[in-house]
Protein backbone atom coordinates (compact mmCIF):
# COMPACT_ATOMS: atom_id res chain seq x y z
CA UNK A 1 0.00 0.00 0.00
CA UNK A 2 1.50 3.00 -1.16
CA UNK A 3 1.64 5.98 1.71
CA UNK A 4 -0.70 8.76 0.29
CA UNK A 5 -1.03 11.72 2.75
CA UNK A 6 -3.70 13.50 1.15
CA UNK A 7 -6.90 13.98 3.25
CA UNK A 8 -9.11 13.03 -0.16
CA UNK A 9 -7.45 9.44 0.12
CA UNK A 10 -7.57 9.23 3.63
CA UNK A 11 -10.61 10.77 5.80
CA UNK A 12 -10.54 11.32 9.10
CA UNK A 13 -13.06 8.73 11.04
CA UNK A 14 -13.98 7.70 14.07
CA UNK A 15 -15.06 4.51 15.52
CA UNK A 16 -16.68 3.46 18.54
CA UNK A 17 -15.06 0.77 19.76
CA UNK A 18 -16.14 -1.82 22.29
CA UNK A 19 -15.41 -5.18 23.55
CA UNK A 20 -18.49 -6.30 22.04
CA UNK A 21 -19.08 -7.19 18.32
CA UNK A 22 -22.31 -6.15 18.37
CA UNK A 23 -21.61 -2.82 19.78
CA UNK A 24 -19.35 -1.42 17.79
CA UNK A 25 -20.29 0.83 14.67
CA UNK A 26 -19.98 -0.26 10.98
CA UNK A 27 -19.47 2.74 9.60
CA UNK A 28 -16.24 4.34 8.91
CA UNK A 29 -17.52 8.02 9.91
CA UNK A 30 -20.39 9.93 10.76
CA UNK A 31 -18.92 13.14 9.06
CA UNK A 32 -18.20 11.33 5.98
CA UNK A 33 -20.95 11.95 3.17
CA UNK A 34 -22.85 8.52 2.78
CA UNK A 35 -23.35 8.50 -1.23
CA UNK A 36 -24.84 4.66 -1.18
CA UNK A 37 -27.89 5.84 -2.64
CA UNK A 38 -25.41 6.22 -5.50
CA UNK A 39 -23.95 2.56 -5.67
CA UNK A 40 -24.79 1.23 -9.01
CA UNK A 41 -27.33 3.49 -10.00
CA UNK A 42 -27.24 4.93 -13.32
CA UNK A 43 -28.83 8.42 -12.48
CA UNK A 44 -25.84 9.31 -10.37
CA UNK A 45 -22.94 7.58 -12.25
CA UNK A 46 -21.08 8.76 -15.42
CA UNK A 47 -18.78 5.70 -16.23
CA UNK A 48 -19.80 1.66 -16.61
CA UNK A 49 -17.17 -0.65 -14.92
CA UNK A 50 -16.91 -3.99 -16.10
CA UNK A 51 -15.18 -6.82 -13.72
CA UNK A 52 -13.62 -9.50 -15.95
CA UNK A 53 -14.04 -12.63 -12.99
CA UNK A 54 -11.40 -15.24 -13.75
CA UNK A 55 -12.58 -19.00 -13.06
CA UNK A 56 -10.27 -20.29 -10.32
CA UNK A 57 -9.57 -23.63 -10.94
CA UNK A 58 -10.24 -25.29 -7.45
CA UNK A 59 -12.60 -22.43 -6.27
CA UNK A 60 -16.46 -22.60 -7.86
CA UNK A 61 -17.77 -22.39 -5.25
CA UNK A 62 -17.76 -19.71 -2.59
CA UNK A 63 -14.50 -17.84 -1.45
CA UNK A 64 -15.13 -19.27 2.57
CA UNK A 65 -16.42 -22.66 1.84
CA UNK A 66 -15.66 -25.34 4.54
CA UNK A 67 -13.26 -22.43 6.18
CA UNK A 68 -13.93 -22.02 9.20
CA UNK A 69 -10.98 -20.58 10.97
CA UNK A 70 -8.66 -18.12 9.62
CA UNK A 71 -5.92 -21.02 10.35
CA UNK A 72 -8.72 -23.60 7.54
CA UNK A 73 -8.76 -20.20 5.12
CA UNK A 74 -5.00 -19.79 5.10
CA UNK A 75 -4.48 -23.43 4.31
CA UNK A 76 -6.78 -23.44 2.22
CA UNK A 77 -5.34 -20.61 0.00
CA UNK A 78 -1.94 -22.70 0.34
CA UNK A 79 -3.02 -25.52 -1.30
CA UNK A 80 -5.02 -23.32 -4.29
CA UNK A 81 -2.30 -21.48 -4.86
CA UNK A 82 0.67 -24.64 -4.91
CA UNK A 83 -1.68 -26.64 -7.42
CA UNK A 84 -1.90 -23.11 -9.50
CA UNK A 85 1.81 -23.01 -9.99
CA UNK A 86 1.84 -26.80 -10.80
CA UNK A 87 -0.13 -25.62 -13.87
CA UNK A 88 1.95 -23.03 -14.44
CA UNK A 89 -0.66 -20.46 -13.95
CA UNK A 90 -0.13 -16.80 -12.80
CA UNK A 91 -2.37 -16.64 -9.62
CA UNK A 92 -3.59 -13.05 -8.99
CA UNK A 93 -5.66 -14.12 -5.58
CA UNK A 94 -5.09 -10.60 -3.46
CA UNK A 95 -4.44 -13.07 0.12
CA UNK A 96 -2.03 -16.15 -1.43
CA UNK A 97 0.39 -14.66 0.37
CA UNK A 98 -0.78 -15.85 3.81
CA UNK A 99 1.18 -19.07 4.43
CA UNK A 100 0.62 -19.90 7.96
CA UNK A 101 3.45 -23.01 8.47
CA UNK A 102 7.25 -23.25 8.73
CA UNK A 103 7.26 -24.26 5.06
CA UNK A 104 7.64 -20.24 4.17
CA UNK A 105 8.85 -19.40 0.41
CA UNK A 106 12.32 -17.74 0.22
CA UNK A 107 12.07 -14.04 0.33
CA UNK A 108 12.95 -14.22 -3.27
CA UNK A 109 9.44 -15.85 -4.17
CA UNK A 110 7.30 -13.94 -1.42
CA UNK A 111 8.50 -10.64 -2.67
CA UNK A 112 8.02 -12.36 -6.51
CA UNK A 113 4.57 -12.65 -5.66
CA UNK A 114 3.66 -9.17 -3.34
CA UNK A 115 4.78 -7.50 -6.54
CA UNK A 116 2.06 -9.37 -8.70
CA UNK A 117 -0.47 -8.19 -6.64
CA UNK A 118 0.76 -4.55 -6.01
CA UNK A 119 -0.87 -3.24 -9.00
CA UNK A 120 -4.94 -4.23 -9.97
CA UNK A 121 -5.59 -5.38 -13.36
CA UNK A 122 -7.03 -2.60 -15.57
CA UNK A 123 -7.64 -4.55 -18.55
CA UNK A 124 -8.59 -1.15 -20.99
CA UNK A 125 -11.47 0.81 -21.29
CA UNK A 126 -13.95 1.27 -24.34
CA UNK A 127 -15.79 4.01 -25.39
CA UNK A 128 -19.72 4.11 -25.17
CA UNK A 129 -20.32 3.87 -28.96
CA UNK A 130 -19.39 0.51 -28.34
CA UNK A 131 -15.43 0.15 -29.93
CA UNK A 132 -13.29 -2.71 -28.67
CA UNK A 133 -11.60 -1.85 -25.39
CA UNK A 134 -8.32 -0.57 -25.98
CA UNK A 135 -5.89 -2.64 -24.29
CA UNK A 136 -3.05 -1.62 -21.79
CA UNK A 137 -0.53 -4.02 -22.05
CA UNK A 138 1.82 -5.52 -19.32
CA UNK A 139 3.64 -8.21 -18.94
CA UNK A 140 3.13 -8.41 -15.57
CA UNK A 141 -0.15 -9.34 -15.82
CA UNK A 142 -0.87 -12.08 -18.80
CA UNK A 143 -3.39 -13.55 -18.00
CA UNK A 144 -3.68 -15.84 -21.15
CA UNK A 145 -3.74 -19.35 -19.36
CA UNK A 146 -7.19 -17.93 -17.69
CA UNK A 147 -10.54 -18.15 -18.69
CA UNK A 148 -13.13 -15.40 -18.14
CA UNK A 149 -15.98 -17.14 -16.52
CA UNK A 150 -18.39 -13.90 -16.30
CA UNK A 151 -18.51 -10.20 -16.75
CA UNK A 152 -20.41 -7.85 -13.94
CA UNK A 153 -21.32 -4.79 -14.56
CA UNK A 154 -21.70 -1.81 -12.69
CA UNK A 155 -22.81 2.32 -12.63
CA UNK A 156 -19.97 4.05 -11.14
CA UNK A 157 -18.99 7.82 -10.24
CA UNK A 158 -15.80 8.47 -11.02
CA UNK A 159 -15.49 11.54 -8.58
CA UNK A 160 -16.51 9.35 -5.88
CA UNK A 161 -14.21 6.51 -6.18
CA UNK A 162 -11.06 9.06 -7.24
CA UNK A 163 -12.17 10.77 -4.07
CA UNK A 164 -11.33 7.57 -1.93
CA UNK A 165 -8.28 6.09 -4.06
CA UNK A 166 -4.85 7.16 -5.69
CA UNK A 167 -5.57 4.26 -7.99
CA UNK A 168 -8.76 5.40 -9.59
CA UNK A 169 -7.67 8.63 -9.27
CA UNK A 170 -4.61 8.01 -11.83
CA UNK A 171 -7.23 5.54 -13.58
CA UNK A 172 -9.33 8.42 -14.07
CA UNK A 173 -6.98 11.40 -14.40
CA UNK A 174 -4.15 9.80 -16.40
CA UNK A 175 -4.59 12.22 -19.38
CA UNK A 176 -4.72 9.32 -21.52
CA UNK A 177 -7.69 8.60 -24.31
CA UNK A 178 -9.15 6.18 -21.85
CA UNK A 179 -9.25 8.25 -18.99
CA UNK A 180 -11.69 10.26 -21.16
CA UNK A 181 -13.67 7.38 -21.87
CA UNK A 182 -17.31 5.81 -19.77
CA UNK A 183 -16.24 2.15 -20.15
CA UNK A 184 -13.91 0.94 -17.90
CA UNK A 185 -12.84 -3.00 -17.83
CA UNK A 186 -11.19 -4.49 -14.42
CA UNK A 187 -9.91 -8.35 -14.44
CA UNK A 188 -10.06 -10.29 -10.88
CA UNK A 189 -10.30 -13.61 -9.76
CA UNK A 190 -13.69 -14.89 -8.83
CA UNK A 191 -12.48 -15.44 -4.84
CA UNK A 192 -11.66 -11.79 -5.22
CA UNK A 193 -15.03 -11.23 -6.07
CA UNK A 194 -17.51 -10.88 -2.84
CA UNK A 195 -14.39 -8.80 -0.87
CA UNK A 196 -14.52 -6.16 -4.41
CA UNK A 197 -18.14 -5.50 -4.31
CA UNK A 198 -17.88 -4.66 0.20
CA UNK A 199 -15.12 -2.26 -1.19
CA UNK A 200 -17.00 -0.45 -3.95
CA UNK A 201 -19.68 -0.27 -1.87
CA UNK A 202 -17.86 0.87 1.32
CA UNK A 203 -16.43 4.04 -0.75
CA UNK A 204 -19.88 5.35 -1.23
CA UNK A 205 -21.75 4.49 2.00
CA UNK A 206 -18.62 4.26 4.46
CA UNK A 207 -19.96 0.79 5.89
CA UNK A 208 -19.27 -2.62 5.55
CA UNK A 209 -21.99 -5.43 5.52
CA UNK A 210 -19.96 -8.26 6.65
CA UNK A 211 -18.72 -9.40 10.08
CA UNK A 212 -16.61 -12.30 10.02
CA UNK A 213 -12.45 -11.93 10.31
CA UNK A 214 -12.53 -14.21 7.24
CA UNK A 215 -14.29 -11.44 4.94
CA UNK A 216 -13.46 -8.38 6.77
CA UNK A 217 -9.62 -9.42 5.96
CA UNK A 218 -10.52 -10.10 1.79
CA UNK A 219 -11.98 -6.42 2.46
CA UNK A 220 -8.67 -5.24 3.49
CA UNK A 221 -6.66 -7.01 0.97
CA UNK A 222 -8.56 -5.99 -1.38
CA UNK A 223 -8.55 -2.33 0.29
CA UNK A 224 -4.47 -2.67 0.01
CA UNK A 225 -4.83 -3.78 -3.87
CA UNK A 226 -7.09 -0.56 -5.05
CA UNK A 227 -5.26 1.90 -2.55
CA UNK A 228 -8.66 2.75 -0.38
CA UNK A 229 -6.57 3.97 2.85
CA UNK A 230 -10.02 4.73 4.77
CA UNK A 231 -11.17 1.18 4.46
CA UNK A 232 -7.96 -0.07 5.29
CA UNK A 233 -8.14 1.52 8.59
CA UNK A 234 -11.76 0.77 8.98
CA UNK A 235 -11.13 -3.06 8.36
CA UNK A 236 -7.94 -2.96 11.17
CA UNK A 237 -10.12 -1.29 13.38
CA UNK A 238 -12.72 -4.02 12.89
CA UNK A 239 -10.39 -7.02 13.61
CA UNK A 240 -8.76 -5.62 16.35
CA UNK A 241 -12.39 -5.99 18.01
CA UNK A 242 -13.01 -8.98 16.84
CA UNK A 243 -11.13 -11.40 20.13
CA UNK A 244 -8.06 -12.58 18.64
CA UNK A 245 -6.71 -16.58 18.74
CA UNK A 246 -3.05 -17.68 18.20
CA UNK A 247 -3.82 -18.17 14.21
CA UNK A 248 -5.59 -15.00 13.98
CA UNK A 249 -2.86 -13.20 14.97
CA UNK A 250 0.20 -14.87 13.38
CA UNK A 251 -1.88 -14.21 10.03
CA UNK A 252 -1.97 -10.52 10.60
CA UNK A 253 1.75 -10.41 10.89
CA UNK A 254 2.31 -12.53 8.06
CA UNK A 255 0.16 -10.18 6.15
CA UNK A 256 2.31 -9.53 2.50
CA UNK A 257 4.42 -6.49 3.22
CA UNK A 258 2.93 -3.98 1.36
CA UNK A 259 -0.32 -4.82 3.82
CA UNK A 260 2.24 -4.56 7.08
CA UNK A 261 4.12 -1.15 5.96
CA UNK A 262 0.96 0.43 5.83
CA UNK A 263 0.06 3.16 8.49
CA UNK A 264 -3.91 1.81 8.34
CA UNK A 265 -2.88 -1.62 9.35
CA UNK A 266 0.13 -0.87 12.07
CA UNK A 267 -2.06 -0.57 15.15
CA UNK A 268 -3.76 -4.21 14.13
CA UNK A 269 -0.16 -5.91 13.77
CA UNK A 270 1.13 -4.16 17.26
CA UNK A 271 -2.18 -5.62 18.76
CA UNK A 272 -1.36 -8.92 17.23
CA UNK A 273 2.31 -8.99 18.69
CA UNK A 274 0.66 -8.03 22.28
CA UNK A 275 -1.94 -10.41 21.96
CA UNK A 276 1.33 -13.01 21.25
CA UNK A 277 3.37 -11.43 24.19
CA UNK A 278 1.03 -11.80 26.55
CA UNK A 279 -0.04 -15.46 25.73
CA UNK A 280 3.63 -16.97 25.07
CA UNK A 281 6.16 -14.35 27.36
CA UNK A 282 6.50 -17.24 30.08
CA UNK A 283 8.36 -18.79 26.96
CA UNK A 284 9.70 -21.70 29.54
CA UNK A 285 5.84 -22.52 30.58
CA UNK A 286 5.07 -23.21 26.87
CA UNK A 287 7.85 -24.30 25.35
CA UNK A 288 6.50 -27.03 23.49
CA UNK A 289 3.47 -24.50 21.90
CA UNK A 290 6.18 -21.70 21.32
CA UNK A 291 8.27 -23.69 19.86
CA UNK A 292 5.78 -24.88 17.28
CA UNK A 293 5.67 -21.02 15.96
CA UNK A 294 6.59 -19.83 12.68
CA UNK A 295 9.75 -16.78 12.13
CA UNK A 296 6.73 -14.02 12.61
CA UNK A 297 5.46 -15.24 16.19
CA UNK A 298 8.83 -15.66 17.54
CA UNK A 299 10.14 -12.28 16.49
CA UNK A 300 6.63 -10.89 18.05
CA UNK A 301 8.06 -12.42 21.83
CA UNK A 302 11.32 -12.40 21.54
CA UNK A 303 10.93 -8.78 20.43
CA UNK A 304 9.22 -7.97 23.76
CA UNK A 305 10.76 -6.82 27.32
CA UNK A 306 8.19 -8.02 28.84
CA UNK A 307 9.56 -11.68 28.44
CA UNK A 308 9.08 -14.34 31.73
CA UNK A 309 12.47 -15.90 31.69
CA UNK A 310 15.31 -16.06 34.43
CA UNK A 311 17.89 -14.43 32.21
CA UNK A 312 18.91 -13.79 28.82
CA UNK A 313 20.72 -17.10 28.86
CA UNK A 314 17.19 -18.84 28.62
CA UNK A 315 15.88 -16.71 25.84
CA UNK A 316 19.82 -17.87 23.88
CA UNK A 317 19.17 -21.48 24.47
CA UNK A 318 15.66 -21.17 23.36
CA UNK A 319 16.33 -19.49 20.05
CA UNK A 320 19.08 -22.55 19.38
CA UNK A 321 16.26 -24.95 20.07
CA UNK A 322 13.70 -23.99 17.92
CA UNK A 323 16.36 -22.93 14.85
CA UNK A 324 17.35 -26.23 15.28
CA UNK A 325 13.49 -27.72 15.07
CA UNK A 326 12.92 -25.45 12.24
CA UNK A 327 16.40 -25.53 10.29
CA UNK A 328 18.12 -29.44 10.05
CA UNK A 329 20.79 -28.35 7.75
CA UNK A 330 23.24 -25.92 9.34
CA UNK A 331 24.01 -23.85 6.70
CA UNK A 332 20.02 -22.74 7.29
CA UNK A 333 20.44 -22.18 10.55
CA UNK A 334 23.57 -19.88 10.60
CA UNK A 335 21.94 -17.58 7.62
CA UNK A 336 18.51 -17.78 9.82
CA UNK A 337 20.64 -16.44 12.95
CA UNK A 338 22.88 -14.00 11.45
CA UNK A 339 19.98 -12.34 9.37
CA UNK A 340 17.07 -12.78 11.59
CA UNK A 341 17.32 -13.80 14.94
CA UNK A 342 20.55 -13.26 16.68
CA UNK A 343 19.26 -9.30 16.72
CA UNK A 344 16.01 -10.92 18.84
CA UNK A 345 19.00 -11.98 21.83
CA UNK A 346 20.01 -9.49 23.87
CA UNK A 347 23.65 -10.82 24.17
CA UNK A 348 25.27 -8.07 26.54
CA UNK A 349 22.69 -9.25 29.57
CA UNK A 350 24.03 -12.93 29.30
CA UNK A 351 26.55 -14.39 31.59
CA UNK A 352 30.06 -14.64 30.83
CA UNK A 353 29.54 -18.52 30.98
CA UNK A 354 27.51 -18.76 28.31
CA UNK A 355 28.86 -15.94 25.89
CA UNK A 356 31.72 -18.25 26.01
CA UNK A 357 29.83 -21.01 24.49
CA UNK A 358 28.75 -18.78 21.72
CA UNK A 359 31.70 -18.60 20.51
CA UNK A 360 32.00 -22.33 19.98
CA UNK A 361 28.45 -22.86 18.74
CA UNK A 362 28.38 -24.46 15.27
CA UNK A 363 25.03 -22.90 14.51
CA UNK A 364 26.63 -19.61 14.44
CA UNK A 365 29.19 -17.86 11.88
CA UNK A 366 32.14 -17.35 13.35
CA UNK A 367 32.64 -13.79 12.32
CA UNK A 368 28.80 -13.09 13.54
CA UNK A 369 29.55 -14.92 17.25
CA UNK A 370 32.92 -13.03 17.48
CA UNK A 371 30.88 -9.47 16.77
CA UNK A 372 28.20 -10.61 18.93
CA UNK A 373 30.29 -11.44 21.80
CA UNK A 374 32.87 -8.41 21.48
CA UNK A 375 30.10 -6.14 21.60
CA UNK A 376 28.40 -7.27 24.61
CA UNK A 377 31.90 -7.90 26.92
CA UNK A 378 32.34 -3.54 25.60
CA UNK A 379 29.06 -2.78 26.86
CA UNK A 380 29.39 -4.79 30.52
CA UNK A 381 32.17 -3.16 30.61
CA UNK A 382 30.45 0.28 30.88
CA UNK A 383 30.03 1.88 33.69
CA UNK A 384 26.24 1.72 34.77
CA UNK A 385 25.53 5.38 33.34
CA UNK A 386 26.52 4.71 30.44
CA UNK A 387 24.97 1.32 29.65
CA UNK A 388 21.87 3.36 30.56
CA UNK A 389 23.02 6.07 27.75
CA UNK A 390 23.39 3.28 25.34
CA UNK A 391 19.89 1.50 26.00
CA UNK A 392 18.37 4.98 25.90
CA UNK A 393 19.88 6.34 23.00
CA UNK A 394 19.28 2.96 20.91
CA UNK A 395 16.26 2.32 22.41
CA UNK A 396 14.06 3.72 18.92
CA UNK A 397 15.57 1.10 16.62
CA UNK A 398 16.93 -1.95 18.32
CA UNK A 399 16.08 -3.39 22.10
CA UNK A 400 19.88 -4.88 22.16
CA UNK A 401 21.00 -2.56 25.34
CA UNK A 402 17.54 -2.73 26.90
CA UNK A 403 17.34 -5.07 30.04
CA UNK A 404 14.28 -6.91 30.02
CA UNK A 405 12.33 -7.89 33.21
CA UNK A 406 14.57 -10.97 34.55
CA UNK A 407 13.41 -13.23 37.34
CA UNK A 408 17.38 -13.48 38.37
CA UNK A 409 18.89 -9.91 38.19
CA UNK A 410 21.87 -9.48 36.27
CA UNK A 411 25.40 -9.11 37.54
CA UNK A 412 28.64 -7.79 36.75
CA UNK A 413 31.37 -9.98 37.52
CA UNK A 414 35.41 -9.50 38.14
CA UNK A 415 37.19 -12.41 38.79
CA UNK A 416 40.84 -13.17 40.43
CA UNK A 417 42.90 -16.46 40.59
CA UNK A 418 46.39 -15.22 42.22
CA UNK A 419 47.31 -14.13 44.58
CA UNK A 420 43.92 -16.06 45.53
CA UNK A 421 40.64 -17.17 44.10
CA UNK A 422 38.36 -13.96 44.55
CA UNK A 423 36.08 -12.42 43.08
CA UNK A 424 33.81 -9.23 42.88
CA UNK A 425 29.85 -9.32 42.29
CA UNK A 426 28.34 -6.20 41.20
CA UNK A 427 24.34 -5.95 41.65
CA UNK A 428 21.89 -2.58 40.69
CA UNK A 429 18.39 -2.72 41.64
CA UNK A 430 15.91 0.08 40.61
CA UNK A 431 14.23 1.56 43.36
CA UNK A 432 10.82 0.06 41.78
CA UNK A 433 12.06 -3.51 42.29
CA UNK A 434 13.30 -2.94 46.20
CA UNK A 435 9.70 -1.50 46.53
CA UNK A 436 8.02 -4.73 45.51
CA UNK A 437 9.64 -6.76 47.96
CA UNK A 438 7.63 -5.35 50.90
CA UNK A 439 6.38 -7.36 52.66
CA UNK A 440 8.40 -10.38 52.51
CA UNK A 441 9.48 -10.92 48.58
CA UNK A 442 12.83 -11.42 47.59
CA UNK A 443 14.90 -11.05 44.55
CA UNK A 444 17.76 -13.36 43.32
CA UNK A 445 20.54 -12.61 41.26
CA UNK A 446 21.70 -14.71 37.90
CA UNK A 447 24.57 -17.24 38.83
CA UNK A 448 28.28 -16.30 38.86
CA UNK A 449 31.18 -18.73 39.60
CA UNK A 450 34.34 -19.36 41.80
CA UNK A 451 36.32 -21.73 42.26
CA UNK A 452 34.35 -24.07 39.90
CA UNK A 453 30.87 -23.76 41.71
CA UNK A 454 27.47 -21.62 41.06
CA UNK A 455 27.42 -18.45 43.91
CA UNK A 456 24.29 -16.45 44.00
CA UNK A 457 22.64 -13.29 45.70
CA UNK A 458 19.84 -12.86 47.01
CA UNK A 459 17.95 -9.64 48.13
CA UNK A 460 14.58 -9.73 50.69
CA UNK A 461 12.36 -7.37 52.84
CA UNK A 462 12.50 -9.65 56.54
CA UNK A 463 11.25 -8.65 59.84
CA UNK A 464 14.14 -7.34 62.36
CA UNK A 465 13.58 -10.59 64.42
CA UNK A 466 15.13 -8.05 67.55
CA UNK A 467 12.86 -4.86 66.80
CA UNK A 468 10.28 -6.19 64.75
CA UNK A 469 9.95 -4.00 61.95
CA UNK A 470 10.50 -4.83 58.18
CA UNK A 471 14.02 -4.18 56.68
CA UNK A 472 16.25 -4.75 54.07
CA UNK A 473 18.63 -7.83 54.01
CA UNK A 474 20.99 -9.47 51.73
CA UNK A 475 22.17 -13.13 51.67
CA UNK A 476 24.59 -15.19 49.41
CA UNK A 477 24.20 -18.98 48.09
CA UNK A 478 25.71 -21.32 46.86
CA UNK A 479 23.76 -23.47 44.32
CA UNK A 480 22.68 -27.41 44.51
CA UNK A 481 25.82 -29.48 43.10
CA UNK A 482 26.34 -32.21 44.91
CA UNK A 483 28.38 -32.50 48.72
CA UNK A 484 31.18 -29.85 47.86
CA UNK A 485 32.15 -27.87 50.78
CA UNK A 486 33.65 -24.14 50.42
CA UNK A 487 35.18 -22.32 52.72
CA UNK A 488 34.34 -18.82 51.73
CA UNK A 489 35.55 -15.01 53.24
CA UNK A 490 32.73 -12.28 51.94
CA UNK A 491 31.95 -8.65 52.78
CA UNK A 492 29.09 -7.04 51.52
CA UNK A 493 28.89 -3.15 50.89
CA UNK A 494 26.63 -0.49 49.11
CA UNK A 495 27.34 3.08 47.41
CA UNK A 496 26.31 5.94 50.46
CA UNK A 497 25.30 9.32 49.96
CA UNK A 498 27.12 11.92 50.04
CA UNK A 499 30.46 10.78 48.13
CA UNK A 500 29.16 7.76 46.36
CA UNK A 501 31.69 5.41 47.14
CA UNK A 502 30.77 1.87 48.49
CA UNK A 503 30.70 1.00 52.35
CA UNK A 504 31.65 -2.12 53.85
CA UNK A 505 28.44 -3.18 55.50
CA UNK A 506 28.69 -6.48 56.28
CA UNK A 507 31.67 -9.39 56.72
CA UNK A 508 31.73 -12.56 57.35
CA UNK A 509 33.08 -16.43 56.64
CA UNK A 510 30.97 -19.71 55.74
CA UNK A 511 31.65 -23.30 55.02
CA UNK A 512 29.37 -23.40 52.34
CA UNK A 513 27.74 -26.77 50.72
CA UNK A 514 25.18 -26.80 48.32
CA UNK A 515 21.72 -25.24 48.81
CA UNK A 516 22.80 -23.46 51.78
CA UNK A 517 22.75 -19.51 52.41
CA UNK A 518 24.42 -16.74 54.46
CA UNK A 519 23.73 -13.21 54.81
CA UNK A 520 22.49 -10.37 57.24
CA UNK A 521 19.19 -9.73 57.59
CA UNK A 522 19.36 -6.00 58.26
CA UNK A 523 21.84 -4.97 56.14
CA UNK A 524 22.04 -1.12 56.57
CA UNK A 525 20.37 -1.54 60.43
CA UNK A 526 17.28 0.78 59.30
CA UNK A 527 13.66 0.14 59.04
CA UNK A 528 12.48 -0.94 55.84
CA UNK A 529 10.50 2.70 55.40
CA UNK A 530 14.10 5.15 56.23
CA UNK A 531 15.32 2.84 53.47
CA UNK A 532 12.76 3.73 51.34
CA UNK A 533 12.53 7.29 51.79
CA UNK A 534 13.41 10.02 49.45
CA UNK A 535 16.50 10.96 51.24
CA UNK A 536 17.58 7.66 51.60
CA UNK A 537 21.39 7.33 51.61
CA UNK A 538 21.28 4.52 50.00
CA UNK A 539 19.44 5.14 46.31
CA UNK A 540 21.29 7.19 43.85
CA UNK A 541 19.75 8.21 41.14
CA UNK A 542 16.91 5.51 42.00
CA UNK A 543 19.78 3.21 41.80
CA UNK A 544 20.67 0.57 44.73
CA UNK A 545 24.00 -0.35 43.76
CA UNK A 546 25.74 -3.23 46.25
CA UNK A 547 28.66 -5.12 45.91
CA UNK A 548 29.24 -8.76 47.60
CA UNK A 549 33.19 -9.84 47.67
CA UNK A 550 34.22 -13.53 47.98
CA UNK A 551 37.41 -14.71 48.31
CA UNK A 552 38.32 -19.01 48.85
CA UNK A 553 39.70 -19.46 51.71
CA UNK A 554 42.95 -21.71 52.44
Amino acid sequence: MKDFNLDLFDPAETVMESSSSSDYSRTASSSDADFGFAFNDSNFSDRILHIEIMADHDEASPNFEGCTTILDWVRHRKRRREDVQKDNVVDLTLSDEQILNENQPDMEDFISLENQDEEAIVMGEESSSGDEPTNINDSNWNMDCSTVARVRTLHISSPILAAKSPFFYKLFSNGMKESEQRHVTLRINAAEEAALMELLNFMYSNTLNVSSALEILDVLMAADKFEVASCMKFCSRLLRIIPMTPESALLYLELPSSVLMADAVQPLTDAAKQYLVDRYKDITKYQEEVLSLPMAGIEAILSSDELQVASEDVVYDFVLKWVRTQYPKVEERREVLGTQLARLIRFPFMTCRKLKKVLTCNDFDQNVASKLVLEALFFKAEAPHRQRILAAESGSYSRLFVERAYKYRPVKVVEFELPRQQCVVYLDLKREECGNLFPSGRVYSQAFHLGGQGFFLSAHCNMDQQSSFHCFGLFLGMQEKGSTSFAIDYEFSARSRPTEEFVSKYKGNYVFTGGKAVGYRNLFAIPWTTFMAEDSLYFINGILHLRAELTIRH
